[in-house]
């Protein structure tokens, strides 16, 4: 799919822009992301993210914080999925340790037993290992560790007892 690129002056581009973020939290990339649909003078853009980074529009610290936030509580991902995510989006080891400081371990917990007691009424099994294997899985791929999935799968275990 192509881009549709649009003529744009730098100081409608950075109007644009911080009217954008104004509203919402952005990184860098999203904001070079959408600065490539637009054809704006060279070296632009990074005067425009140079400048919405000093008055405070953009702060990758902040949007960590946002991010884990939004994608614990309503993804229900876990810790090691928003931190790939981050990770891709460019933002820095520091910024997302900073960021999954959000991140309640025990909230964290009821959130993948909660999901892990859903998926053990959907999946269909074989055998004990079967269903444990299919579980554990499917908390990896929601960001959550072996251990913490492990622990939670116990858990079921004995309340189903």
């Amino acid at each position: 799919m192509e881009l549709k690129q649009k003529v744009m002056s730098e100081k409608e581009a950075l109007s644009r822009l911080a009217a954008l973020c104004a509203r919402a939290e952005y990184c860098l990339s999203d904001i070079r992301h959408k600065m490539k649909a637009w054809l704006l003078p060279e070296g632009a853009d990074d005067r425009i993210i140079r400048r919405l980074t000093s008055d405070g529009y953009v702060n990758e610290n902040r949007y960590a914080h946002a991010f884990v936030r939004s994608k614990f509580r309503f993804n229900r991902w876990g810790r090691d999925k928003i931190a790939r995510a981050l990770k891709m989006k460019g933002i820095s080891d520091e910024d997302i340790a900073d960021g999954l400081t959000e991140l309640n371990d025990d909230e964290a917990e009821r959130t993948l037993m909660d999901l892990l007691i859903a998926k053990n009424r959907q999946i269909t099994y074989k055998n004990d290992y079967d269903r444990c294997m299919k579980l554990l899985r499917f908390a990896v791929g929601r960001g959550f560790s072996i251990d913490a999935a492990r622990r939670c799968i116990e858990k079921m275990d004995i309340n189903e007892e």
